[in-house]
């Protein structure tokens, strides 16, 4: 897999990748689709704050991607990023999860971020497992956090301590 910085031009890849998982599954907890104009937004709005925004691809398709963005806009806060990653719904368990995981860990500025924070919808055993595997841990199990499919969600917290 080649893993490179995203691009505005990878923004209808990124919509159908992450739109899967707003339709079919409780792993994204929004409830409405993205569309290609708001994924655009969001690539500007993380490029541009200074994160990471990467996507993986293969044969020229993205299959996946992850960035970080601030956990909290407190000001004391700002050592303190949350990540995501999401693959494309038929590429999981071939081990791009981990390629990623592994590249936002070599290009994650261990100077001024101290804590990577995961927020997972419960339950996610797959997400669980990739974050335990690189060593975080869970700090909380917040009940009934969102409302998604006419059912209650919880949502998790996974903490890393980089320095």
């Amino acid at each position: 897999m080649n893993i490179r910085k995203v691009t505005l031009d990878d923004a209808y890849a990124i919509c159908n990748i992450y739109n899967y998982y707003v339709e079919h599954t409780v792993i994204a907890l929004d409830t409405i689709l993205i569309s290609e104009i708001e994924a655009k937004q969001r690539i500007n709005d993380i490029i541009n704050s200074g994160h990471l925004f990467y996507v993986g691809e293969i044969n020229g398709k993205v299959i996946g991607f992850y960035h970080t963005q601030y956990w909290n806009n407190r000001c004391a806060c700002t050592a303190t990023v949350e990540e995501s990653i999401f693959l494309d719904k038929d590429e999981t368990g071939k081990g791009y999860g981990t390629q990623l995981f592994e590249h936002l860990l070599q290009h994650i500025d261990k100077n001024t971020v101290h804590v990577l924070i995961a927020s997972i919808a419960i339950p996610n055993e797959s997400s669980v497992r990739l974050h335990e595997k690189f060593g975080f841990k869970q700090i909380s199990h917040m009940k009934e956090i969102g409302r998604k499919f006419d059912q209650w969600r919880d949502v998790g917290h996974w903490q890393l301590i980089l320095n």
